[in-house]
């Protein structure tokens, strides 16, 4: 059986990056994906340019989930962009809270991915297979792994149809993660996000906002490599097909590939695994 792939792409902000995102999504299309997902900016900032990258991955005939986050969003705003995304012929959505972004206070109607997520069941019916986020190694904004824990377990049971994770290199967290929610009654698939490594500062400054851990023997292997690029994408190869062939073994029900609106990366990653 072949193991369902995905792809998450972010808008494009300038007509080159959206002609460069065409041929990076042509090259991925190669591997079937299950379905591609286009991120949405803090706030709903990219809103148009979600929308519009999710129509054309639409138009190129492939199925497209746009992430929808929440915050500082009123109901009847998010009803109405439910309806635009219906209208376009979206039936997948990755439902989250989302940021604010810098300088706005808090307000808007809903305060956790949970509350969006029960509110399009309540107006869409099963119209869309809803995605939500999971935090194997948890949320760095949490109180504690228990209140991050009995967060998602909140979410799945509010009608969530399946999870993809914050990447991670250590996959015991992932297991131990889908252990725990399907003690508290979580039981929906759970896919692995896959961060290929590429550039060394790059990741450890995102994964130092998100709260990604880099195991200690991989951040010294990367800061040893120094500017070495080669070295770098090299051993970054390893790792995270390493990685992907440990997650596959165990029976994961899907590997979903953080792109970075680029297609060698991943597609390095999955002729590896001959995938």
């Amino acid at each position: 059986m072949t193991l369902p792939i995905s792809f998450e792409f972010f808008p494009p902000k300038t007509p080159e990056g959206a002609d460069k995102l065409r041929t990076v999504r042509q090259a991925l299309y190669a591997k079937s994906p299950e379905f591609c997902s286009v991120t949405f900016g803090a706030g709903g900032s990219t809103q148009e340019g979600t929308f519009s990258t999710v129509s054309e991955i639409l138009a190129e005939g492939q199925q497209a989930a746009s992430h929808f986050s929440c915050i500082g969003a009123t109901k009847a705003r998010v009803r109405e962009q439910l309806a635009t995304l219906k209208g376009m012929g979206v039936n997948r959505l990755v439902a989250l809270r989302g940021d604010l972004p810098s300088g706005y206070g808090a307000g808007g109607e809903f305060s956790y991915a949970s509350d969006l997520v029960a509110f399009i069941r309540a107006e869409t019916g099963d119209h869309f297979h809803i995605e939500v986020a999971a935090y194997p190694e948890i949320h760095p904004q949490a109180r504690s792994a228990e209140a991050d824990l009995k967060a998602y377990v909140t979410k799945v049971k509010a009608g969530a149809n399946s999870a993809i994770t914050q990447y991670f290199y250590n996959s015991d967290a992932y297991f131990r993660f889908v252990d725990d929610a399907h003690k508290l009654g979580a039981d929906v698939p759970v896919v692995p996000g896959i961060m290929p490594i590429t550039n060394s500062s790059q990741l450890l400054r995102f994964s130092d906002a998100c709260g990604a851990e880099i195991p200690r023997w991989i951040r010294l292997r990367l800061q040893g490599f120094g500017d070495d690029t080669a070295s770098i994408k090299a051993f970054g190869l390893d790792v995270v097909t390493d990685l992907c062939d440990q997650l596959r073994t165990a029976g994961v029900p899907g590997l979903h590939f953080y792109s970075m609106n680029q297609s060698a990366p991943v597609l390095a990653v999955l002729n590896r695994l001959g995938l």
